[in-house]
């Protein structure tokens, strides 16, 4: 009842302020697979699309004050879809994958998206872990491989000296703790998605894998901001 009622405020309320209290209330209710039951529902699943911004494929990210309950929606989704089969399944349905893809597009030359991006590609990665279709829809048709990579480039700031080579700078600073945990997000997402992928058929699937190998060795070379997120990254 406490989840329904909160789910039912965040439907007609817009006051920022309430529906980040809300979100938050609810994303410490939704580690509890037993309180789920009510929430895994299609609505409520799109009240909380809705929220994060998944549902509007044309509108920018353009107002810094709904970001906060961007990111609460989202780890709300997080929790929700790790803990729920039913929320897996809906996922599914809803197409919240391709929506992920393109709030990820949409984060592209961005201020203040960081972390909008970081629970974004985890909830990719859970996504891509737990449900063998949309891993699969990822990797054929969303270009999952390209935008995962690309995310992870930006999150690298990778500068390009040859096509597959990435410039080495040695005195250049660790990566800023923002930029290291959507890295290592975008890393555990690309696994998945490229799991069964040792079969190489196309032309355009050799160069991604290259551009791929080429960002990855830079990865390798990258410091984070700490020594555990270091060989977290690597």
């Amino acid at each position: 009842k406490l989840c329904e009622g909160i789910l039912n405020i965040l439907e007609k309320d817009r006051k920022t302020s309430c529906q980040v209290a809300c979100l938050e209330a609810l994303r410490i209710l939704s580690r509890d697979k037993k309180v789920l039951v009510p929430v895994t529902t299609k609505r409520n699943m799109q009240i909380l699309m809705r929220l994060a911004k998944l549902d509007t494929v044309e509108d920018p990210l353009e107002r810094v004050s709904e970001f906060p309950v961007i990111v609460e929606a989202l780890k709300c989704l997080c929790n929700i879809i790790f803990n729920s089969a039913v929320a897996q399944k809906l996922s599914l349905e809803l197409n919240l994958a391709a929506m992920l893809c393109n709030l990820l597009e949409k984060c592209k030359d961005q201020q203040f998206v960081d972390d909008i991006k970081c629970f974004d590609l985890r909830l990719l990665f859970l996504l891509s872990l737990l449900h063998t279709d949309i891993r699969s829809q990822l990797r054929r048709e969303l270009q999952g491989v390209q935008v995962l990579t690309q995310a992870l480039e930006s999150s690298l700031s990778v500068r390009w000296t040859e096509e597959y080579k990435a410039a080495e700078d040695r005195d250049r600073p660790p990566l800023s703790l923002q930029d290291t945990d959507c890295a290592i997000e975008a890393l555990k997402a690309l696994f998945n998605v490229t799991l069964d992928s040792w079969n190489v058929h196309s032309k355009n699937e050799s160069h991604q894998f290259r551009y791929m190998a080429a960002i990855l060795r830079h990865c390798l070379l990258t410091m984070g901001p700490t020594e555990d997120k270091t060989e977290e990254l690597h």
